[in-house]
């Protein structure tokens, strides 16, 4: 069936629109409402004292390193949201989406800084090499994730490649790799929280 010129394709399936966009102030709250979600958590490192004196209980990390590390993770996670958000993303974002997945985020970062803090535990967990290989996964995960949507997105702006599936760079090696590296960092970073139920997040995302 032919549209009319004042008719659209419908491409909005559940709580996402596949089609395309600006959705500025749905990018700027998304952005912004993460943001919040660090700051709370740098809170939680560096101010617990403020929890004690307004909500009346005591915060303790027993692990602070540990934190401020996986503090540095959500960091990093934020600046690259920002730059999917701003410059990768071409479809609308519609509210539910963004009030979704900001409550998916608060529970996810605010839930791995404490358990991997240790504010569940009474003693530090020392670093070991399979830190490293949690970080690396992380930081491998983040890199596979983030570079093969900008090098989808600079072939998809040659006008001669439009319609046509992307199968070069990162994508030649898998259709998902994009999805690959989400996994890998996910899993990287709830292992660096030293917490096997944290570990469920990473299996939930592969299924």
């Amino acid at each position: 069936m032919s549209l009319g010129k004042n008719q659209t394709k419908s491409t909005h399936k559940g709580a996402v629109d596949r089609s395309h966009g600006p959705s500025t102030l749905q990018k700027l709250v998304f952005a912004s409402g993460h943001f919040i979600i660090l700051l709370f958590c740098t809170f939680l490192i560096y101010y617990p004292n403020i929890f004690t004196d307004y909500l009346g209980f005591t915060l303790t990390l027993s692990d602070p390193f540990r934190a401020k590390i996986l503090l540095a993770c959500a960091f990093i996670y934020w600046l690259r949201h920002l730059l999917t958000l701003f410059y990768l993303l071409e479809r609308k974002v519609v509210w539910s989406e963004v009030i979704g997945l900001l409550f998916l985020m608060a529970f996810f970062e605010i839930g791995v800084l404490l358990l991997g803090g240790g504010a569940f535990r009474s003693s530090s967990a020392p670093l070991n090499w399979m830190d490293l290989i949690a970080l690396f996964l992380y930081l491998f995960g983040s890199f596979l994730n983030s570079f093969s949507e900008i090098q989808r997105k600079w072939w998809k702006s040659y006008p001669a490649n439009k319609g046509h599936c992307y199968t070069e760079g990162l994508f030649r090696y898998s259709m998902h790799i994009n999805y690959f590296g989400d996994n890998l960092l996910f899993l990287g970073w709830c292992l660096f929280a030293k917490n096997l139920w944290i570990l469920l997040f990473p299996l939930f995302m592969g299924l």
